[in-house]
């Protein structure tokens, strides 16, 4: 007895021109990785907070360390600074080369370590895009450097008795303070290969723009050589707009201090994610 014959559709040689071609990189879950990006976040936050004594409490025990000093060794004799007292007027820059420091330090630590480590693989296999990588790295340096700065300003609230004047205005100039200097992380991070490049970059890029930037003078007290150059650094205008918010008093405006920090995180942005995107110095 013949068994029937079992019948299977025709596969004709237009269906296969026309069926779409299935990459094994393909991006099945949308434009945007969300479950990816945020997975990358939740990492950079957690991996700073599982250490919190050394991202979060020391840096804040060394902001009240230089307030402490400044003050008493030259506090008292100083006079008034922009109308009211060196230490009012010093808190609010100590408090955003704070935030900048730890920021530059989250994203550039995290990469270096895992390109020497080994395992930046980790972070270059799963299916994100070169901006979504950013955002994940961004997140952690915002995240670390707005904690600072609440808690260094917890501190100076109760301490010195500085009720911020412009709040909204410090939290603006702080997130983008910690995504500029994220961002120039991310850039020096790929760029070194070892610790000692990325020592030299911090010692000779990042310390002398959070030092020479007016935190802890005027500007205008400066000659007009230097005064100019001040003008030209980026972190000028970020410590002179949380100045404005903190105690309502600044070098220059805070409306071209937010246009120029905002230009400054653009660009630096861009580049990082150029660098993330081409797999610069990251898959070689």
């Amino acid at each position: 007895m013949s068994q029937p014959e079992l019948h299977q559709p025709e596969l004709h040689q237009t269906d296969l021109q026309q069926a779409p071609p299935q990459s094994l990189g393909e991006r099945r879950f949308g434009a945007v990785n969300w479950l990816g990006l945020v997975t990358l976040a939740r990492r950079e936050i957690t991996r700073f907070l599982v250490v919190w004594t050394q991202t979060l409490l020391a840096p804040m025990v060394t902001a009240a360390l230089f307030l402490m000093i400044f003050n008493i060794a030259i506090g008292p004799s100083r006079g008034e600074v922009m109308g009211v007292p060196f230490i009012v007027f010093l808190a609010p820059g100590i408090m955003t080369m704070t935030v900048i420091q730890n920021a530059f330090a989250n994203t550039s630590s995290s990469i270096v370590i895992t390109k020497v480590q080994g395992n930046i693989v980790d972070t270059l296999m799963p299916p994100l895009s070169g901006l979504e990588i950013l955002l994940g790295y961004l997140s952690g340096a915002v995240a670390r450097g707005v904690l600072v700065a609440l808690g260094i300003g917890t501190g100076i609230m109760l301490v010195l008795g500085i009720v911020p004047v412009h709040p909204l205005v410090a939290l603006v100039f702080v997130v983008l303070g910690a995504a500029f200097l994220g961002a120039l992380g991310v850039v020096a991070g790929v760029f070194a290969e070892k610790f000692d490049q990325m020592a030299a970059i911090t010692n000779f890029i990042v310390t002398p723009l959070a030092f020479l930037s007016g935190t802890f003078y005027s500007v205008e007290a400066l000659p007009p050589v230097l005064n100019v150059a001040s003008h030209l650094n980026p972190v000028f205008y970020l410590i002179d707009g949380v100045r404005y918010g903190v105690i309502g008093t600044s070098d220059s405006s805070p409306l071209l201090g937010f246009a120029v920090c905002s230009a400054a995180t653009l660009a630096t942005c861009t580049l990082a994610w150029a660098m993330l995107r081409s797999g610069y110095r990251l898959k070689s």
